[in-house]
């Protein structure tokens, strides 16, 4: 752990580690990252809302790395999941040796749909400066475990507790607001959905509001930056049939949610992964959520 910053309606953490290969995501494509010779640390930031600790995903965000008044690296870091971080922000970085350099957090305004009190804030772009001190040797002291005997296996190694910042978990079904009709599972994404009398503060229409809550399937880390859409059957009637759009709620957190007439006991819900999470994976997340496998199946809920 490097610091911690609040600027504007967001708050920084930044973290640093050994380089890692990982696997970028563009549409239906994954292609592997290799460690380059030059890559020094595996740097690592978080974003967050420093009154509810909700991880803010979909914000964009770039790094500019100086030492002294020097520009030592810059570039857009990429969205990410991994196991023991969960969703997270990072990037393999080379640096100019030992020293004391300063990170430069730049995020944009978030694009994602956001609800109750949430609405009128996280729409301007800020940036902060967090302190970081390097040293190889403090690097290469950091502990590492392998998995060999448990590589391809099911699971997911225990998530990593930060007492300085937020992790991005989902919300435990029992804490969901609303009537959680079902769950299911995608390539490993698991769906918990829930049912609200009316849509959250924000949303425009009249009926019951349909929130999918997409998390991991063992540490129930959020994932975000999916393209969902839903049919719901009543019999032979299509009640709804479109998509689920991305929001940001302070009670559901990041979920997928759509607006319909009513949800009955009877009914049939579908759900399709259009696009899958468009984030960076790390080892051992690089055959979930599509990724290397390619594709997400369908999720079909009967509700009672």
């Amino acid at each position: 752990m490097s610091g911690t910053a609040e600027q504007g309606d967001y708050a920084f953490g930044l973290m640093y580690s050994y380089a890692h290969r990982f696997w970028n995501v563009n549409g239906d494509s994954t292609t592997l990252t290799e460690i380059e010779d030059d890559d020094a640390i595996h740097l690592m930031a978080n974003v967050w809302d420093p009154e509810t600790g909700t991880v803010l995903p979909d914000t964009g965000l770039s790094v500019e790395i100086y030492q002294d008044d020097s520009l030592v690296s810059q570039e857009t870091i990429y969205p990410m999941l991994s196991q023991p971080m969960g969703f997270h922000y990072g990037a393999n970085f080379g640096l100019s040796g030992d020293g004391a350099y300063t990170v430069r957090l730049n995020v944009g305004a978030m694009t994602t749909r956001r609800t109750g009190s949430f609405q009128d804030r996280f729409s301007e772009p800020t940036t902060a400066d967090i302190p970081f001190e390097y040293s190889e040797q403090e690097r290469n002291e950091i502990s590492f475990e392998r998995f060999d005997t448990e590589a391809g296996t099911n699971g997911a190694v225990d998530p990593r507790e930060m007492e300085m910042m937020p992790d991005s978990r989902a919300p435990s079904e029992s804490t969901l607001p609303g009537r959680v009709i079902g769950t299911g599972m995608s390539n490993d994404a698991q769906f918990v959905v829930t049912v609200i009398e009316s849509p959250p503060a924000g949303i425009d229409g009249d009926g019951q509001y349909i929130a999918v809550s997409s998390r991991t399937r063992y540490n129930q880390m959020v994932i975000p930056a999916m393209g969902i859409e839903g049919t719901l059957l009543r019999g032979d009637e299509t009640v709804y049939d479109g998509e689920f759009t991305r929001t940001l709620d302070p009670e559901l957190n990041y979920h997928y949610g759509a607006v319909v007439d009513s949800v009955e006991s009877g009914d049939e819900l579908t759900l399709q992964v259009t696009t899958q999470p468009q984030t960076a994976r790390h080892e051992g997340y690089e055959t979930a959520f599509g990724g290397l496998m390619g594709g997400m199946n369908d999720v079909t809920l009967a509700v009672e």
